[in-house]
């Protein structure tokens, strides 16, 4: 155990480096990170481990690219992962969990590495958290990244009609929202790359709710993140509403995956997806890992099974 905290100290303080190295001074509670993970759930799964980043053979890494720059001068960053070897590959752009309030993009490094080790270009995304700036600004932001990366195609070798969003908790109902709203406009801000597609070809939805509304979506009606994020429930129901995957759930919804904890309150909405997308015939994959943690994606012995269905999901649909 000694050796585990030793390495997520260094991660952490790595992972502060390169916040800092982002310049400026914006909320952002960090929190909500691999380590914090593995030591709230040691005592019940005493056999965990969490998973650390580690660069792979052959796989290349940008970190803190700028994809967009606010008014103000308020600059979002991302990490770029992808596979040495030449041609164009699908791209995914990775999205990371904490509320909508907390959390961090090196969160997914670990996940985004093996995925470009398997031959992805996975696009690892920073948002705006509630406390600098509450929905929609994080939909807004992840449609800009969307546009970079098409933008940047010949740059990182991302087949531009190829390209999934990957969330986990709230980055998955974020994902979700993503796929079911592409070239609707209604989250255009960023005026950069408006001339490139926000489409999205699947959806990997790694144990995020579908519907902030759906009966099952009850524990987030009075939990703190949602009502920061969103506003007051039921005060702000239009926004809950429209912030829903589900919502805008339709024939040109794209394949799905669902990866879910043995925490309901994760599905909620899922199986209505599911009913939609049964109905004009759209693909869709569920796994649930049975007496899992919900964050298990950040550990052993649950982050293998995961990179292994999510691969095996995309090239389905890739």
């Amino acid at each position: 155990m000694t050796k585990h905290l030793c390495l997520a100290t260094a991660w952490l303080l790595l992972a502060g480096t390169l916040l800092r190295a982002q310049g400026g001074y914006y909320p952002r509670d960090t929190a909500y990170s691999i380590q914090s993970t593995y030591l709230k759930n040691l005592r019940k799964y005493p056999d965990v481990l969490p998973v650390w980043p580690a660069l792979p053979k052959g796989v290349v890494a940008d970190y803190n690219v700028v994809y967009t720059t606010l008014d103000g001068g308020r600059q979002l960053h991302a990490d770029v992962f992808r596979p040495r070897r030449r041609g164009r590959k699908p791209g995914v752009l990775m999205i990371h969990g904490g509320g909508w309030s907390g959390g961090s993009k090196e969160n997914m490094v670990p996940m985004a590495e093996q995925l470009a080790r398997s031959g992805y270009v996975a696009v690892v995304a920073e948002y705006r958290l509630t406390a600098e700036a509450p929905y929609p600004a994080a939909v807004q932001d992840l449609k800009a990244a969307l546009r970079w990366m098409r933008a940047q195609a010949a740059i990182y070798n991302i087949d531009t009609l190829r390209i999934a969003t990957y969330g986990c908790s709230a980055g998955a109902q974020l994902a979700g929202l993503l796929g079911t709203t592409q070239g609707l406009g209604m989250y255009e801000y960023h005026a950069a790359h408006r001339h490139h597609s926000d489409a999205v070809q699947a959806v990997l939805n790694i144990d995020g709710v579908v519907s902030f509304v759906h009966p099952e979506a009850a524990p987030e009606h009075s939990g703190k993140s949602a009502n920061a994020w969103l506003g007051p429930y039921p005060d702000s129901l239009a926004r809950w509403t429209e912030a829903s995957p589900l919502t805008h759930a339709g024939a040109d919804t794209p394949p799905c995956l669902f990866l879910n904890s043995s925490h309901p309150r994760f599905h909620a909405g899922r199986d209505d997806m599911v009913a939609i997308l049964q109905r004009h015939g759209t693909y869709y994959d569920i796994h649930t890992f049975e007496g899992s943690p919900h964050s298990f994606w950040l550990l052993h012995p649950w982050f293998e099974p995961t990179h292994e269905r999510v691969v095996r999901f995309l090239k389905r649909v890739f």
